[in-house]
Parts: C-alpha cells; sequence; structure tokens
C-alpha cells in the first residue's frame, strides 16, 4: 500500500466515522485527496479489511472519498470534496459512482437518515451527477433506491430526472424491483414494507407503472 492510499484510507474511515470535522482537517493538509482513488479495495480473498462498521459497505478498487461521503450521507464533506476538485462521476472497478452509494440504504439501520440521504443525492445531482447512469450491471442509482428500499431517496432521484422506467442490465424495471422481494435482512419489516408502499405509489405517479 502507498503512502497516498494509507492516508486516503485514513480519510474514507474518518467520514464514515461521521467526524466532518477531522475529515476536512485531512482534507485541508492534503487536498488532493479530494480526487484520489483506492487502489486496492475489497476482494472476495481480502474482504474484512476494506469493511467499513460504521456505515456497512465495503471500500472497493477505484472508490473516492466521494464514495463515502455519499454512502454516509455526509452532504457537507461531500460538497467540500466537489469543491476540492473530486469527481462527481467516478467509477469504482464495479462501475459504481457516487450516486450509487448514495442510493443504498436500510429501512432501520442506524446509519440510515431518510432526510440525510435525500440531501446528499440532490447535491450529488445538483453538482453534475447522472441520474441515470449504469454501473457494469446496468443498475442505476434509482434501482437500487428502490431495491434497498429508500422512498427518500426514490423520490430525490425522480425529482433529478432519473427514468422511472429504465431497466436495469436483467431487464428488471424500477416498478418491477419495488414488487420483487429484495431477499435484503429487514426487506419484510414494517417499515421497509411502509417504505416499498410509498416507493409503489411515487413510481405510479411518475409513470413507472404504465
Amino acid at each position: 500500500m502507498t503512502a497516498d492510499d494509507s492516508a486516503l484510507l485514513t480519510l474514507i474511515r474518518t467520514i464514515a466515522r461521521g467526524d466532518d470535522a477531522a475529515a476536512l482537517r485531512l482534507l485541508a493538509a492534503s487536498p488532493h485527496l479530494a480526487s484520489a482513488h483506492v487502489e486496492d479495495g475489497a476482494t472476495r480473498a481480502a474482504a474484512r479489511d476494506h469493511f467499513l462498521d460504521d456505515i456497512r459497505h465495503y471500500v472497493y478498487a477505484g472508490d473516492t472519498a466521494l464514495h463515502i461521503a455519499s454512502a454516509a450521507y455526509r452532504r457537507d464533506v461531500a460538497k467540500r470534496l466537489i469543491a476540492a476538485g473530486a469527481d462527481v462521476r467516478a467509477r469504482n472497478r464495479r462501475g459504481a459512482e457516487p450516486l450509487h452509494y448514495a442510493a443504498d440504504g436500510g429501512p432501520g439501520s442506524p446509519s440510515w437518515s431518510p432526510r440525510e440521504q435525500a440531501a446528499t443525492i440532490a447535491c450529488l445531482i445538483a453538482a453534475g451527477a447522472d441520474s441515470n447512469a449504469s454501473d457494469k450491471s446496468g443498475v442505476t442509482p434509482l434501482h437500487r433506491a428502490v431495491r434497498t428500499r429508500c422512498a427518500a431517496a426514490v423520490k430525490a432521484l425522480l425529482d433529478g430526472g432519473a427514468d422511472a422506467r429504465l431497466a436495469n442490465g436483467s431487464g428488471s424495471m424500477p416498478m418491477q424491483l419495488a414488487a420483487q422481494t429484495t431477499g435484503r435482512g429487514g426487506s419484510g419489516s414494517p417499515e421497509a414494507k411502509a417504505q416499498q408502499a410509498e416507493i409503489v405509489r411515487l413510481l405510479e405517479e411518475r409513470g413507472g407503472a404504465r
């Protein structure tokens, strides 16, 4: 691991921990970290070393500090990273952009905040993120928000121009994903089901059922 990669991972872990003040101090001391990419991320052989317990998220090769600020819904840090030169369209080895990470969530999980998630999504789109960007599996941020049952994120993405009828790489449109069992832990909880019902309503309202 290079010194820069070590410094970037320190910044990433600080962001995930929610210590904005410390993260901004690290960024001020090393502004180039805003545009740096992780060289070695999680693999099947070495996953645990790249897992962020605070937000239950893996760090993959190609991830940037903005990816993690987005996953952690740290909007103010995201803004500072963008101002320092972070690429809002940066793609990791899986083709995921920061907006893909911001769309992920988990109803009932300690790190999930619908309000901050939606605000982070709006911030990224305002900075030039593409609400219809596809990763290498043909998955858009909207597909991820629907699948993880995050209604506020779905609304923010639709408000930001996401296509409610765009199919993923497997041919499933958002409404189909909204109706399918996700297989994720907690997806059958009352909170997740309430999110699911609101997502269906939003998609119907935006033409996703036609």
